[in-house]
């Protein structure tokens, strides 16, 4: 690995952190390297939020002045504003490496390229183009701004982040999601830490729809909401043949969702970010239409049902550890 992929696979390592959790917006990374020396690494980590590049842009400028006003600033249009007043070329010989191309839209957040191109780092490298046509255009900008532009570093790499935010542009993204222990076990009580139940809170704030065998609800007796984030619960899909449920089961108490029922996947099609939750039969019944596999991998033996993959082989495209669980993101080899 060049110096350029590395520091490129640190903002796409940063990026990783926050996929699931920044719909509709795509998970960006940025660092920013000043004489070969890591300056910055930010990350977007919630719609609505700074994007990537402001982000590491104000962790440079901290590290490279000894201005802290900028540093409780937490809106998109206050850091661009504090850092357009200030700057006074402090960027001038930094490289940045995006794993996206820096937008030209103007929506929640100010343009990324324009705040950039006034910021004027002497290199950009960027892994991906953006395949949005409101905020695409942003390397082009730079270029015409005098900025140097290059594309392509870890571009498969940036591909693999992007998918999907592509997917559920030009229809929808469907995530498997379980959790099992070392011995692949996946009953017996609780499974995941506390940090892992959190981040699944977390997608399932972000996604519009959850998707569960009916066995699994009616054992299980789930709320599956969001209330550790203090977040949305989306509507929920029942995957079962038979209807008849008991209602006292929390999850069909919960306000403003809708809950159906159906022995088909037909419903996935009015939803753009599905969340799949299940086990050994529901990851076989969800064959082929799953985009993304995620894995919750606790340090722990224990449980008597095993979750064994016969069916698919799948690539690991990236993984971390939260707390003492491993996460573990995956797709079909192939696919």
């Amino acid at each position: 690995m060049n110096g350029k992929e590395k520091y490129m696979s640190l903002a796409l390592d940063t990026a990783w952190q926050f996929q699931g959790v920044t719909y509709p917006n795509p998970a960006v990374g940025c660092t920013i390297v000043q004489n070969g020396a890591i300056i910055a690494v930010g990350a977007h980590a919630k719609a609505g939020e700074p994007h990537a590049e402001v982000m590491a842009l104000k962790e440079a400028y901290m590290a490279l002045s000894i201005d802290r006003g900028i540093e409780k600033l937490t809106k998109a249009s206050d850091i661009h504003d504090y850092l357009l007043k200030h700057h006074n070329g402090i960027f001038l010989f930094c490289d940045m490496y995006i794993t996206l191309e820096p937008c030209t839209h103007e929506g929640k957040t100010p343009s990324c390229a324009s705040l950039i191109q006034k910021m004027r780092p002497q290199n950009i490298y960027i892994a991906h183009y953006d395949p949005n046509p409101e905020a695409t255009g942003g390397a082009q900008a730079l270029l015409s701004g005098g900025i140097n532009v290059h594309y392509g570093v870890c571009e498969k790499e940036g591909e693999a982040l992007l998918a999907p935010f592509i997917k559920w542009n030009e229809g929808n993204f469907v995530l498997f999601k379980w959790a099992q222990r070392l011995d692949g076990s996946v009953d017996g009580g609780l499974i995941s830490d506390e940090a892992s139940r959190k981040r699944v809170h977390e997608l399932r704030e972000h996604c519009d729809l959850i998707v569960i065998g009916g066995n699994t609800v009616r054992t299980d007796r789930p709320t599956l909401d969001a209330r550790l984030v203090q977040g949305k619960a989306p509507d929920v899909l029942i995957y079962s043949n038979s209807k008849e449920f008991d209602l006292s089961i929390p999850l069909f108490d919960v306000e403003g969702r809708e809950v159906f029922i159906d022995n088909t996947f037909d419903k996935l099609k009015a939803y753009k970010n599905i969340l799949i939750e299940g086990g050994p039969e529901m990851f076989l019944a969800t064959k082929g239409i799953v985009d993304r596999y995620l894995c919750f991998l606790a340090p722990s033996t224990g449980g008597e049902v095993k979750f064994s993959n016969k069916i698919l082989e799948l690539d690991i495209l990236h993984s971390m550890k939260l707390d003492n669980d491993l996460m573990i993101w995956m797709e079909e080899k192939g696919k």
